[in-house]
């Protein structure tokens, strides 16, 4: 398992560091490249900018919890959060299937076709 994770192109995990204004102020965040991209792909589905997002996040964990400490860990967890639920999404569509054990094979939830049992004549 950990050979997957350790294999990962360091340009991933290198740091990056964006200007982003909110509310007319400019701040400097400091974050890995692919947590970038993860905000960049939640700006996409939105149809807005990565800073748009960036600062409308900001407002609203604001506005829930008063002062961030760490705006930069925030946003790295608000991007595990949306990959976790694009995975749990992906999970609902699968269909549904009853494991029982190993001594009788998997069953699957359907329901059977009736078969007619009319005489011919």
């Amino acid at each position: 398992m950990c050979e997957f994770f350790v294999k990962a192109d360091p340009i991933l995990y290198e740091q990056r560091t964006r200007t982003i204004r909110i509310h007319g102020v400019l701040t400097s965040i400091r974050l890995e490249n692919m947590v970038w991209d993860i905000l960049a792909e939640m700006a996409a589905s939105e149809d807005r900018t990565t800073n748009n997002l960036i600062a409308q996040l900001h407002d609203e964990i604001v506005a829930h919890r008063g002062d961030v400490p760490n705006f930069a860990s925030f946003l790295r967890v608000t991007c595990m959060r949306f990959m976790r639920r694009q995975l749990d999404g992906q999970q609902i569509e699968r269909p549904l299937r009853v494991v029982t054990p190993s001594v009788t094979p998997p069953v699957t939830l359907a329901r059977p076709q009736a078969v007619s049992l009319a005489a011919s004549s």
